[in-house]
């Protein structure tokens, strides 16, 4: 019995769908986004630092507090306040893990609101990526004013590209029907 290693190569080669960056950490964002809590806007944020993600947040009530899909919302000047945005949710986790986000990217769903965009800057986020804008903010002149690089990227299909029958080394279980 041999110990030595075999390679084997794949006769399909690469893969035939593997994402660049910024499409893989937006789809994070697009996943986190589905944990939302406001049928007024899912959105999602992930802070990633030297391509490893960092912290995730999706826009959704307060810890321990009633969510808007069960109570309704709270709006206040077309402006729902019962939820913290996605952005203030992604600093928070970091800030209760003490990651520090200094020169981090954030990968955002939408445009974020002013308020949000203030606190990325404020944390030293050096560059946000989105596939989508928001209403009334003042985001896009407040990075500029800071040099915070903002990035649009297409939206990434809403897809995940993974069939276990394609790989050899996957035994689906006997009930999946996938």
């Amino acid at each position: 019995m041999s110990t030595e290693p075999t390679i084997v190569k794949s006769a399909q080669g690469a893969p035939a769908y593997r994402p660049q960056w910024d499409e893989y950490f937006m789809k994070l964002a697009m996943l986190a986004s589905e944990r939302a809590t406001c049928p007024r806007m899912h959105c999602g944020c992930v802070l990633v630092k030297n391509n490893h993600v960092l912290s995730t947040g999706y826009n959704g009530s307060l810890p321990g507090t009633p969510h808007c899909h069960d109570v309704g919302c709270l709006v206040v000047d077309n402006h729902c306040v019962r939820t913290n945005h996605a952005e203030i949710n992604a600093i928070c986790q970091a800030a209760r893990h003490g990651m520090a986000l200094e020169g981090a990217t954030a990968y955002v769903t939408n445009l974020p609101c002013t308020s949000c965009a203030k606190a990325l800057i404020a944390v030293g986020i050096v560059r946000v990526v989105i596939f989508s804008d928001y209403h009334d903010s003042l985001a896009e002149h407040f990075f500029k004013e800071s040099n915070v690089e903002l990035s649009h990227l297409n939206m990434p299909q809403p897809i995940i590209h993974y069939n276990l029958k394609d790989f050899p080394s996957a035994v689906p279980f006997a009930n999946d029907s996938h």
